[in-house]
């Protein structure tokens, strides 16, 4: 069985979780599966490096920042390499330049156009396992390239479709994807189940757990998620193709939030042609109509 495991910044923010990752992936690899591991960042690491580069210039050339930003998923990716290393098991480490994930030059926030695969696949074939900076790529110029914050689960998902890998796992913080944020109410339950179309919305409308381009690519191409916690064990959440049985059966999947918008009504305006240029407290603090 091929499998592709992700872990986000808090499942790789220190040494120890870095090695409780090795011990997980070796695990799995005990049971026999074939093993590639996409990674971020360690936690806090990618705004550390945009502090550095905005501590130089005020507004950074983009193609310089993707160079600095893409190296805390390179430092987290050897540091793995080297955990399973020294446990015994053959892996290694393979930058997006050495993959071949080709993006275009959207600095800061490219897209993927295709996987040159026959790099993972040869280090597979030679029972490797292969551990992989998530969140960048490069250009047809050679350029290092980054696919904006969150980009890690992207990666995965891509890195997925293109081995037609059996599953991709996604390892966070949290166990599952619930039917409101846990950390609000305690009436919050896990989904054993979501499908993709269900996931997509409630990513586009708040909820943290995935990233939406990544759920885009696994609707695309047919890639079943598992959401699943680094710390805690459990089944966790399964993002697949809805089951014919349970169309429409459920109204609701689940409640999301985002606090970054508000909306705000004025009213009593005189319906009166260019009355809305005339609201200028709104406009002078660039407040959008839309919010």
């Amino acid at each position: 069985m091929l499998v592709v495991h992700k872990y986000g910044g808090t499942s790789v923010a220190s040494l120890e979780k870095i090695v409780n990752v090795a011990e997980k992936v070796i695990g799995y690899k005990e049971r026999g599966n074939d093993l590639v591991v996409v990674v971020s960042a360690m936690a806090g690491e990618t705004d550390r490096l945009l502090k550095l580069a905005s501590g130089i210039s005020k507004s950074p050339d983009e193609r310089e920042v993707d160079v600095l930003i893409s190296t805390g998923e390179q430092v987290t990716s050897a540091l793995l390499a080297l955990a399973l290393k020294e446990r015994g098991y053959d892996a290694v480490s393979l930058m997006g330049s050495q993959i071949r994930i080709v993006t275009d030059s959207a600095f800061g926030k490219a897209r993927i156009g295709e996987i040159e695969k026959e790099n993972i696949l040869e280090a597979l074939r030679r029972g490797q396992i292969v551990v992989v900076p998530g969140f960048q790529g490069i250009d047809t110029g050679g350029n290092i390239t980054t696919l904006g914050r969150g980009g890690s689960d992207t990666t995965a998902v891509a890195v997925a479709a293109a081995l037609h890998a059996d599953l991709c796992e996604i390892y966070t913080d949290v166990d599952g994807v619930y039917t409101a944020d846990p950390n609000i109410t305690d009436r919050a339950r896990r989904l054993d189940r979501v499908s993709y179309d269900e996931m997509l919305e409630m990513a586009s409308l708040g909820a943290k757990v995935l990233h939406i381009r990544s759920v885009e690519l696994a609707r695309k191409y047919r890639v079943p998620l598992l959401v699943k916690s680094s710390f805690v064990d459990g089944k966790g959440t399964l993002v697949c193709e809805e089951a014919s049985n349970m169309m429409e059966q459920v109204v609701v999947s689940g409640v999301t939030y985002d606090k970054n918008e508000a909306k705000i009504t004025v009213s009593e305006v005189p319906d009166r042609p260019g009355i809305a240029t005339r609201i200028s407290p709104l406009w002078r603090r660039r407040i959008s109509w839309w919010t």
